[in-house]
């Protein structure tokens, strides 16, 4: 027998007065952790195969599993940590590149968490959401330098406002928060439609990712953001003209610098039809645009885009947070961008380079603070919004992004949490026990679509109420006045260096 050098990550504990072998852990486990002795009526499990998702102790009528992490017991060394010996013996088991789902994990700075708001007291009072108008609007896209009027007036209808140049094609959400891109094939149809109807039902939008756009979908299209990615998955006149806005997508937070894939398995009947390719065959996106190498081939794909749908719709470019990312997204902006949308190193992926994912790029919270210092420096921050994405986690992330210069946030991976994901990282494998990142027909059932926008929009619904609670309590009524304001952040265990790059000021440090 070879020798086997990989160990479980996880261990299953079962109390056998609890368990009634309902098998109820063994039909719902995908990934065969679990099998049934008829002859001896007990339930075994295999440790080596869980992935910690969690499902089996979730569903468990008498609560009879628990699924705890497996520490083992290596040598105590500093350097040679045990996360470093498992990859190698993984490797030399396999030959293979180690892949990973999600965003990266490693210890790194949150920067979110190290920065304080400050709240209005005797000189700038509070203001009540619940008994004053607070605006949360947002509009993405670009602004004029100035807005031209022409003022008319008669006796019958008084004075009449109007403008004297057309405004540039906007997107108009309830809330500055937008579903992330998720591509049908990377996540299932019925996630897909969760995202889509939540974004119709809320008054957002969600983005198809660079997987196209699904013939049942198109019933949301007026909330919908097509990506048009290197591989031109789905990507026709059709797709561009039914959709509200288009993203052209140079890189992703997780994968900086290389390309997407997805597996064969994963490529069905309707994924092959709607990313317009042959069943059952990878879907590999090359890492660069084979038309794009400079800023002005970048500009030529914008005009093209622009034309194609008439001029009715914003275009933006989607990048990774990597450490000149300023003077890139001044050059996309300067492309003719409607939107910039800047992708942090902790944004998650269905599939990722281990490697890759823990190593590359810079957090978001650095990336956007130097992109808004750098376009209002050079005048040109109200020709495109910028949106952020990578590890948003919460209300208080919204609105600290605000504040840092974002005018919008994307999430992924907090919408997946809302439906049910419990971030087991293994996406890649196609066998999501919780019906999401999968295309396996039985595991797709699990995710009821109904149940998915309920939960999506009640999330969003709670950050929104949650924002306005914390922008009255800064003393702001309208979100826009938020943006880009950092004297009310403060930081908090964050070097010199730090808050410089940040743009605020620390902890205790007056106005």
């Amino acid at each position: 027998m070879a020798l086997k050098l990989t160990q479980s990550e996880f261990e299953i504990e079962r109390d056998i007065d609890k368990c009634i072998s309902c098998q109820v852990c063994v039909r719902q486990c995908s990934n065969d952790v679990h099998y049934y002795d008829s002859e001896d009526d007990i339930i075994y499990s295999d440790n080596i195969k869980c992935v910690g998702c969690h499902r089996c102790e979730s569903l468990c009528p008498t609560g009879a599993i628990r699924i705890s992490r497996r520490e083992a017991a290596f040598r105590k060394n500093y350097n040679w940590v045990p996360n470093q010996l498992k990859n190698i013996y993984k490797q030399a088991d396999s030959g293979g590149v180690i892949l990973a789902g999600m965003g990266c994990d490693k210890p790194y700075t949150v920067y979110w968490d190290h920065i304080l708001f400050n709240a209005a007291q005797v000189t700038n009072p509070s203001i009540d959401p619940l008994r004053e108008p607070m605006e949360i609007r947002t509009f993405i896209g670009r602004k004029h330098d100035k807005l031209d009027i022409e003022i008319s007036e008669n006796r019958r209808e008084g004075k009449k406002i109007k403008l004297k140049r057309k405004l540039f094609p906007q997107l108009e959400l309830s809330a500055p928060i937008i579903f992330s891109a998720m591509s049908y094939g990377s996540i299932s149809f019925n996630a897909c439609k969760s995202l889509a109807a939540a974004s119709f039902k809320f008054g957002t939008f969600y983005n198809t990712g660079e997987g196209g756009l699904h013939k049942d979908l198109y019933t949301y299209s007026k909330n919908t953001i097509a990506q048009v990615a290197s591989g031109r998955f789905g990507v026709n006149k059709n797709y561009l003209s039914k959709v509200a806005a288009i993203e052209i997508k140079i890189g992703q937070g997780a994968k900086p610098g290389i390309g997407g894939h997805l597996p064969g398995e994963k490529v069905t009947g309707d994924v092959s039809m709607t990313r317009m390719i042959p069943e059952g065959t990878d879907a590999i996106s090359p890492a660069p645009h084979h038309d794009i190498y400079s800023i002005e081939d970048l500009s030529q794909l914008i005009f093209a885009l622009k034309e194609a749908t008439d001029w009715t719709k914003p275009v933006g470019v989607k990048v990774s947070a990597v450490h000149n990312i300023a003077p890139i997204a001044s050059g996309i902006v300067r492309a003719g961008a409607d939107f910039i949308a800047i992708d942090g190193f902790r944004g998650g992926t269905g599939a990722a380079p281990q490697v890759i994912r823990d190593n590359v790029g810079i957090p978001i919270e650095l990336a956007l603070a130097s992109v808004d210092t750098r376009l209002r420096e050079e005048g040109i921050r109200h020709k495109a919004s910028v949106i952020i994405a990578g590890s948003v986690r919460s209300s208080s992330d919204v609105i600290k992004a605000i504040a840092l210069g974002a005018d919008a946030v994307y999430i992924g991976t907090a919408a997946l949490v809302a439906m049910g994901c419990h971030l087991c990282q293994k996406c890649y494998t196609g066998k999501c026990n919780w019906g999401i990142a999968t295309q396996d027909p039985y595991l797709t059932k699990r995710l009821n679509p109904q149940i998915g926008v309920r939960r999506l929009v009640n999330l969003l619904k709670a950050w929104s109420l949650e924002i306005k609670e914390m922008l009255g309590g800064v003393g702001i009524n309208a979100i826009e006045s938020l943006r880009g304001n950092r004297e009310h952040l403060r930081g908090i265990n964050l070097s010199d260096r730090e808050l410089a790059i940040l743009g605020i000021k620390h902890a205790g440090e007056t106005w």
